[in-house]
């Protein structure tokens, strides 16, 4: 693992509001992170270079409903970090569309914890 105390991370935030399972949420979790480092190596490739390096470190911490999400996503629009959303397809416990988690990175740690810091753990 990385020494580093800013090492790149990649955070996914999952929406409580829609009271997911635990299975539910970590295939979301799966999708997010699958999308983010999919973008991220075209992208923004030394960024995803450097965290496939320091063994890939992801975050994941709720947030309470989906304006929250949407307020993330664009700071992370703004800041113009890779990310992810996903929309589900619907086939289990959410509608299709359902807007469940965001992905944001894999980008610096410093400049995630400016961003979501303050976020609880999943």
């Amino acid at each position: 693992m990385s020494t580093s105390s800013d090492a790149a991370s990649l955070v996914v935030l999952v929406r409580r509001d829609l009271e997911m399972s635990a299975g539910k949420s970590a295939a979301q979790v799966a999708h997010a992170a699958v999308g983010c480092s999919l973008k991220a190596r075209k992208q923004a490739t030394a960024q995803f270079d450097r965290w496939r390096s320091e063994h890939g470190r992801i975050v994941v911490l709720a947030v309470d409903d989906l304006q929250t999400l949407e307020d993330h996503r664009e700071e992370a629009l703004t800041h113009r970090l890779v990310h992810h959303a996903v929309a589900d397809a619907g086939r289990t416990e959410v509608a299709p569309g359902t807007v469940t988690v965001l992905g944001i990175g894999p980008a610096p740690k410093s400049v995630l914890d400016v961003l979501v810091g303050h976020l609880e753990p999943l």
